[in-house]
């Protein structure tokens, strides 16, 4: 499976700890493994995957698009905090 990641979810990604970024791998993995372990999202998310994991206690979003079967998207990781207003102004552009 061909993987994607966008600029805000890159960005994220560099200010995790290692562990952290251990933890987000696995997480990564397991959303290869079963594309649809996260929850389609409805109206201007329409088509948005988002899928809910904790490291250490806080917990984080982490959203995607399957493009087509065999290319997942990565969209955007963090805390709850703002996350779907900062997502469907992301996705809006």
């Amino acid at each position: 499976m061909k993987i994607l990641q966008s600029r805000l979810f890159a960005r994220s990604v560099r200010k995790l700890h290692k562990q952290e970024k251990k933890a987000l791998d696995s997480e990564i993995r397991k959303i290869i493994r079963n594309p649809e372990i996260g929850q389609e999202k409805r109206g201007e998310l329409k088509g948005v995957f988002v899928y809910k994991f904790k490291i250490h206690t806080t917990l984080y979003l982490l959203s995607y698009k399957l493009n087509d079967p065999q290319t997942l998207e990565l969209i955007m990781i963090g805390p709850h905090e703002n996350y779907y207003r900062d997502l469907e102004n992301y996705i809006r552009g």
